[in-house]
């Protein structure tokens, strides 16, 4: 444990930076998003529905890329001094839960901020998307901080593919994906089952969809990418 303890410690290393991009970038975003619709609300008036924005995505694409870069920087150096890969894949499991309980609480505060204020004072909905909508401070803090953890250990995997493959790697995981994506179409579509497929998605209470499968999927990802790891070389 004392292991995992210091490799914790050489992650966050560089804490302002590490735990306070993806805060820097979101705050920019609001900002930024505030400008513009304050800029064209004279002109074009709407309730918040109208003036949605999907730029949220921004904190959680700062999450994927950054733990993308925890393999490809910070594994080899961490390897180099002798850490386990096991050891390393742990503490990177810790940092990546206590940043999404952390980013997750911070989304849900500002969830209640910007119905505080009307969307920030010009209608504009950022934080509060029916995407994420629950009941309940948990229920709404796990609906954000479930996707910060499928994002993570995506990156992760795609990183880890990255320092064992390089390039080549990364290109075959993307277009495995898309290759199942499309053998899945292509079964539905033989069944003609889409109305079967539909309904499944259509029933599925929401906060399964939210936090449910995400978690499933972090999961599924953070397992792939501890196998891949443990014959990756620096």
């Amino acid at each position: 444990m004392n292991r995992i303890a210091r490799l914790v410690r050489i992650q966050l290393v560089n804490a302002p930076a590490v735990l306070g991009l993806p805060v820097l970038i979101l705050a920019l975003v609001i900002a930024a998003n505030v400008l513009i619709f304050a800029t064209v609300q004279g002109a074009r008036g709407g309730d918040a529905a109208a003036n949605s924005t999907g730029a949220l995505t921004a904190i959680y694409a700062v999450m994927l890329v950054g733990h993308l870069q925890t393999m490809t920087q910070m594994f080899p150096f961490a390897v180099s001094l002798s850490a386990t890969r096991r050891d390393f894949f742990g503490a990177t499991v810790l940092v990546v839960g206590g940043q999404s309980v952390l980013y997750g609480v911070l989304l849900a505060v500002l969830a209640v901020v910007e119905r505080a204020t009307d969307g920030w004072g010009v209608n504009m909905t950022l934080v509060t998307l029916p995407l994420f909508e629950q009941e309940g401070p948990l229920r709404q803090v796990l609906a954000y901080a479930a996707p910060f953890l499928l994002v993570s250990f995506l990156g992760i995997w795609f990183g880890i593919v990255f320092q064992r493959w390089k390039q080549l790697g990364v290109w075959t995981l993307g277009i495995s994906f898309g290759v199942v994506a499309v053998g899945f179409a292509a079964v539905v579509n033989r069944l003609d089952a889409w109305s079967a497929v539909g309904e499944f998605f259509t029933s599925q209470p929401t906060l399964m969809w939210q936090a449910g499968y995400p978690l499933l999927a972090s999961v599924v990802f953070g397992a792939a990418a501890y196998l891949t790891a443990r014959r990756a070389v620096p």
